[in-house]
């Protein structure tokens, strides 16, 4: 399996920088389309992001272009090819694994919804837990993980379990045939050697590069290297 942080598009490899980039493109575009704008150039666009005209058609040029010269880009369907390179459209369904502060918290966010993925239950092994509903969604006992997989699609599930569970239960979710895995443990998962690809996400190391953002600007001497 190739390394689950580049992709292949008609033969050629894209680049993580530019994976990385397509998410923000998406976010912006939404916004503009949600404001009534019909098009844009690569340069306005740039101001926005902060990323340079000539990197925004590299960009997009992996994927197609999109664009004309002297017209720019039509807002709603760049908006609608990034959608679909990102598989918004998949109708994509996920459920969260561990019922815990952070997996309340991502049930109560429009982050899934925006992009296309519908939550479609919670599971935990807490018996307090086990049996009852968080919004419109069913709390089930881990132990019926397997059992709910094979009667329902999912797609891909959300990892917020403590980080001591989370190799085993993500090799277990990969042996179930979940396409993929968003982890939020804090354990760096390789699930290289399945067919299951993996974002772990570590809110903490934002956060620090953030106090180091901060401490940098007062006292700038210090953070030279």
């Amino acid at each position: 399996m190739e390394e689950l942080t580049s992709e292949k598009v008609k033969g050629y490899r894209i680049s993580p920088a530019v994976i990385k980039r397509l998410p923000r493109y998406f976010r912006y575009l939404r916004e503009l389309k949600e404001a009534g704008r019909m098009r844009i150039s690569s340069g306005e666009l740039s101001k926005m992001m902060n990323v340079t005209a000539s990197q925004i058609r590299q960009d997009l040029n992996c994927f197609g272009g999109f664009g004309q010269q002297g017209y720019g880009y039509n807002v709603k369907y760049l908006y609608g090819k990034i959608s679909e390179i990102l598989g918004v459209d998949e109708g994509y369904r996920a459920i969260i694994i561990g019922a815990g502060h952070l997996g309340l918290a991502l049930v109560g966010s429009p982050m899934f919804a925006k992009r296309g993925i519908t939550l479609t239950a919670l599971f935990d092994v807490a018996p307090s837990l086990v049996g009852t509903e968080f919004g419109s969604l069913h709390i089930y006992s881990t132990d019926r993980l397997a059992d709910y997989i094979a009667q329902n699609r999912v797609d891909l599930a959300v990892l917020t379990l403590p980080r001591a569970y989370a190799k085993e239960t993500a090799e277990k979710l990969a042996e179930l045939g979940i396409a993929g895995i968003l982890n939020f443990t804090n354990v760096e998962l390789d699930l290289a050697h399945t067919n299951t690809a993996v974002q772990n996400v570590h809110i903490g190391d934002a956060l620090m590069q953030l106090t180091y953002k901060m401490r940098a600007a007062q006292k700038p001497d210090d953070a030279e290297v």
